[in-house]
């Protein structure tokens, strides 16, 4: 690889990178090449190459129809797919290798539709000037390693700067989502937005409304898994795009007067976002970050002003849960991030009432059972969702839920706590009750775990006699 542009570190650092790659890309190279067709190395790819972290896909882009791209991969590839072929791609799989081949191509949306338009291209320089921004927009051919940057990409990628390869009036038109898409870089490589780029991305915020909720689901999920989420939600807030795509999230910038004051609720849910992050073990937690971004969308709708200038949110977690179901459902987010992300902010605020260690184990039981399988979430958002600047408060709370959570811990190794089942399963609740399988055996079992929750455990001899003492006051 050569070009003026690169430093001589930058020269070894690539070499060095794609001596790693050569195999399978210079390999492939050569198919295409032989068959008359051109192959390049691009986007995100050649970015993630000078920063230094590429992986096992690649994107890649031909002259080559799918159709013919199918041809010359067929024999070649361990395994083929054909799922994005409408758009171009043809996906394959090499060894260890994912590699996404997608013909040149430029795309636009027509105003009243959701779907781009997909017209084919024949040269690399004019599918380039198409990408979302000049970062995205450089190239490698193939299998001949030149390097191809017409819209200063690797400045860009220096300067840590987003711009779009032409107009961003233009872009932005052609494909909305590269709004969004712009915030998601900022969150995962830690970029700013050049300032006319940001000009028309928030004059156009409205046209992102054309684009699908999948895809806006997607680039929404890959952007709170970022390493900077804070810094692209505010971006998507400042630049009104947040108002079309997550509405509830700027209506958290509640105002505060003289007369009014309480916390920032829009500034505490970005802190919360921090910290739950900072309590992350294996590496990003979507549900846990959506919970701690969402927990408090219900207050907006549940304030309050009291007497004595005090404001009030009562049973806003119940309303935000609602709330946060909507909202995940109305962007097709999978059926059980949608019911774990709207428990955990219907459960937020629940530690709040173990005060300074009055709930008895019965409380602390049900805590563990409402909970269920988040649990270790919940632990997290809660010690998240402590932002004052009291420093004694601050640490009061935490040792109030270090207590807490060691009462967990015991109950648990003297209960198994995880697994909390009435003492008698269905089949003794029948041979006492004399009873066959139905709504009787149902409500007896529900009346044992209530039982158990409360009292722990008592022996099978007293849960016998208490299943008795209740049938006769029930079933009589």
């Amino acid at each position: 690889m050569s070009d003026s542009n690169l430093t001589d570190s930058q020269q070894r650092g690539v070499l060095a990178l794609f001596r790693r790659i050569a195999p399978v890309a210079n390999e492939l190279g050569a198919l295409f090449a032989d068959r008359g067709h051109e192959l390049a190395l691009v986007g995100g790819s050649v970015r993630d190459v000078f920063l230094g972290r590429i992986g096992n896909d690649l994107d890649l882009t031909t002259d080559a129809h799918p159709a013919r791209v199918l041809e010359i991969v067929r024999d070649w590839a361990d395994s083929v797919w054909t799922i994005g072929i409408d758009f171009g791609t043809v996906g394959v799989r090499k060894g260890g290798w994912v590699l996404e081949i997608t013909t040149y191509r430029s795309e636009s949306y027509d105003p009243k539709s959701r779907k781009p338009e997909v017209v084919y291209g024949d040269n690399l320089e004019d599918d380039l000037a198409r990408r979302d921004f000049a970062v995205n927009a450089m190239a490698v051919r193939l299998p001949g390693h030149e390097f191809v940057d017409p819209h200063g990409g690797l400045g860009d990628l220096s300067a840590k700067v987003l711009r779009t390869p032409g107009p961003p009036e233009r872009s932005f038109d052609d494909d909305p989502l590269r709004m969004l898409r712009a915030a998601r870089f900022v969150s995962q490589l830690g970029f700013t937005v050049e300032q006319a780029t940001l000009a028309a991305l928030t004059d156009m915020a409205e046209r992102i409304e054309i684009v699908s909720a999948e895809r806006i689901q997607g680039e929404l999920d890959k952007l709170i898994c970022g390493a900077r989420p804070r810094e692209g939600f505010t971006l998507l807030v400042d630049s009104g795009l947040a108002a079309h795509v997550l509405p509830e999230l700027p209506k958290l910038r509640l105002e505060i007067d003289e007369h009014h004051r309480h916390k920032d609720v829009y500034e505490h849910t970005l802190i919360v976002l921090e910290q739950a992050i900072a309590l992350e073990e294996n590496g990003p937690d979507r549900v846990l970050r959506w919970a701690a971004l969402l927990h408090d969308i219900g207050k907006p709708k549940t304030r309050r002003h009291e007497s004595a200038g005090r404001v009030s949110f009562h049973h806003h977690e119940v309303v935000g849960a609602q709330m946060t179901k909507k909202r995940l459902v109305e962007l097709k987010f999978p059926k059980d991030v949608v019911s774990d992300v709207s428990r955990l902010v219907e459960l937020h605020l629940r530690f709040h009432g173990y005060g300074t260690g009055e709930w008895t184990d019965s409380a602390v039981r049900r805590y563990v059972r409402d909970a269920g399988h988040l649990l270790d979430r919940l632990h997290k958002l809660t010690r998240a969702d402590c932002t004052t600047r009291n420093k004694r408060k601050a640490q009061a709370l935490s040792r109030t839920y270090d207590n807490l959570e060691q009462r967990i811990a015991r109950l648990a190794d003297e209960e198994e706590l995880a697994k909390i089942r009435p003492e008698l399963d269905g089949n003794e609740i029948q041979q006492v009750l004399g009873v066959a399988p139905g709504p009787v055996v149902g409500k007896a079992y529900k009346f044992l775990l209530e039982m158990r929750l409360d009292k722990g455990m008592i022996g099978k001899d007293a849960a016998t006699e208490a299943l008795r003492v209740w049938a006769e006051e029930n079933l009589s």
